[in-house]
């Protein structure tokens, strides 16, 4: 308890792993608050909890996850991600080699994204007050002039891209949170998308709608698409991208990878004369290889999302009731 209680410990926490890992010339000046000037132009704000069990999973853990969770939310609207906070909720009894990996994580993300944290806040709670470790980062970034992007944005005739295989990170928790062992390892597939993004609005700046399905996955992302812009979506089934070891592992757990969280995907709505260009673009990128194009908007079925199935008939496709994986991001 004494590392949160801003005496001695909680200085040496905050210099020994938080200051050795985030280390930047605005992070360690160890003020408060963090000043900086901005371009002009609109802003881009977003801020995220991660709460997830495990902490540590195969292909992430929760700090690289903090990173990547907020700098994509704050880049579905276009913007270039400029800085990072961080705020820990530490439970009493946390051991500090764990806490130093999450943080070394967490730190080389940020590295690797460019974009650096520049303040934050630690805070302990009692033992069986919290779940080891939870972490809130908020991203702000600037929005390039001429981007228009927003979930009520869709149009008649757009086509719908998802830039790679769904269900990967969902299903990546649930198999190490249950101990289960298949052939192949499943991995989540956590990555920052900015990059990509960029390059995306830089050859095609009318794209229409962006988001990557998180939590609810790719059927939650399409009926908030499909609500926000009073459109319908049609999609093939065939044409969705999901990993064999993965529709596996939902077989076996009787889950659908169309509501399984994602970490290092994005949905993309784009005017058809536009598709084949910004497809190619995307599957020139490391993280946007594996893009397809799945559907399309249509003026039928309003707010409403059907699948035409492999089979050949055609189902609705709605939010989910509940939910299929708690504390997964």
């Amino acid at each position: 308890m004494s590392h949160g209680g801003g005496g001695k410990a909680s200085s040496q926490l905050i210099e020994q792993i938080f200051f050795k890992y985030f280390a930047n010339e605005m992070l360690c000046t160890a003020d408060d608050q963090a000043s900086f000037d901005i371009p002009a132009g609109r802003m881009s704000i977003s801020t995220d909890s991660h709460v997830i069990s495990p902490l540590i999973f195969p292909g992430g853990d929760i700090g690289s996850l903090s990173v990547h969770g907020t700098l994509n939310d704050v880049s579905m609207s276009g913007a270039k991600p400029l800085y990072m906070s961080a705020g820990f909720i530490l439970e009493e009894g946390l051991k500090l080699s764990l806490l130093e990996k999450i943080v070394k994580s967490m730190g080389q993300a940020s590295v690797d994204a460019g974009v650096p944290i520049i303040t934050g806040d630690t805070k302990v709670v009692e033992k069986g007050h919290g779940d080891g470790i939870f972490i809130n980062t908020t991203a702000i970034g600037i929005i390039p002039e001429g981007l228009d992007i927003g979930g009520d944005k869709a149009q008649i005739g757009d086509k719908i891209i998802i830039s790679g295989s769904i269900g990967d990170h969902g299903t990546a928790i649930m198999s190490s949170r249950e101990n289960l062992e298949f052939d192949t390892t499943i991995k989540s597939d956590s990555a920052a998308l900015h990059h990509l993004i960029a390059d995306m609005v830089q050859v095609v700046p009318d794209i229409h709608c962006l988001r990557d399905p998180t939590r609810g996955g790719l059927a939650t992302t399409l009926n908030e698409f499909s609500r926000q812009s009073n459109v319908g979506i049609d999609i093939i089934e065939q044409k969705i991208p999901v990993k064999t070891s993965v529709k596996s592992a939902c077989e076996l757990l009787g889950l659908d990878p169309m509501y399984i969280a994602n970490e290092g995907k994005l949905i993309c709505l784009v005017p058809a004369n536009k598709v084949d260009e910004l497809l190619k673009l995307m599957q020139s990128h490391k993280l946007g290889k594996d893009s397809k194009i799945i559907g399309e908007v249509v003026a039928e079925h309003k707010k409403m999302v059907t699948m035409q199935t492999q089979l050949g008939g055609r189902r609705i496709v709605d939010y989910l009731t509940g939910d299929q994986l708690p504390r997964i991001c």
